[in-house]
């Protein structure tokens, strides 16, 4: 479904912090707004098209499939992110899916676009490069995870990636709102059934504590300590 570009604007979208209110109204004309509800596919593997998309409300994953067919969660985007900046890049084919979590609105950008505007305004182009830096060590890192940690660990490890610091408990962390064991054992390449028993595990220790809408890590120097453990033996 089509929307009135009245309703929406890609000054909702950190990208784009420095640019001024009339080249922010110019770069809204130039993009198609689009709703897209919960739980459909926006982009799908390997798809062709290479225009960038922008979300301004809502919630989306990013997916992989396996040649076995299993799906991988990489990660979630949100709103005042953006994806497909790869295929605008490069002109190539989709490295992976997009699927909508939440009913999101999303601005959709033609590729000559995005380039020009990252080429024309030079904080734009840092963001991008930092944002693109930032994916490939996340990526090396689950890369190395999965060569060198068994699951239980690597559990541990994407329980601390997902997790932001708790403020008033120095060496806690907290997860908000708490992924299920299916989403987890996507990102790790697991199955739920691991996951399940590690969480209970951890509870059982008292290093994780479920609350309403989140999970507590009690003690994210332990957990990051039986990961350095595991990464020595391997």
């Amino acid at each position: 479904m089509l929307m009135s570009r009245k309703l929406e604007t890609l000054a909702r979208i950190g990208l784009f912090r420095s640019l001024h209110a009339a080249q922010i109204d110019l770069l809204d004309t130039q993009c198609t707004w689009r709703r897209v509800e919960r739980n459909q596919w926006i982009i799908n593997y390997q798809d062709a098209s290479t225009d960038v998309f922008f979300v301004t409300s809502g919630t989306v994953r990013v997916k992989i499939q396996s040649v076995s067919g299993r799906e991988v969660l990489l990660r979630e985007i949100n709103a005042g992110e953006f994806f497909g900046e790869l295929a605008g890049i490069d002109n190539r084919s989709r490295s992976a899916g997009i699927m909508s979590v939440t009913d999101v609105v999303v601005a959709r950008m033609p590729a000559s676009v995005f380039r020009a505007t990252v080429l024309a305004h030079p904080d734009v182009c840092n963001q991008l490069l930092a944002l693109l830096v930032g994916q490939i060590r996340t990526l090396a890192n689950r890369v190395n995870e999965f060569t060198t940690l068994d699951a239980r660990h690597r559990i541990y490890a994407e329980l601390l990636r997902l997790s932001k610091p708790e403020p008033v408990a120095p060496g806690q962390a907290v997860i908000t709102p708490p992924p299920t064991h299916v989403e987890i054992a996507w990102r790790i390449s697991s199955r739920r059934e691991a996951v399940a028993r590690e969480i209970k595990s951890l509870e059982r220790a008292g290093l994780v504590v479920r609350r309403r809408g989140s999970l507590l890590l009690t003690d994210i120097a332990k957990l990051q300590h039986l990961i350095d453990q595991a990464t020595e033996v391997a």
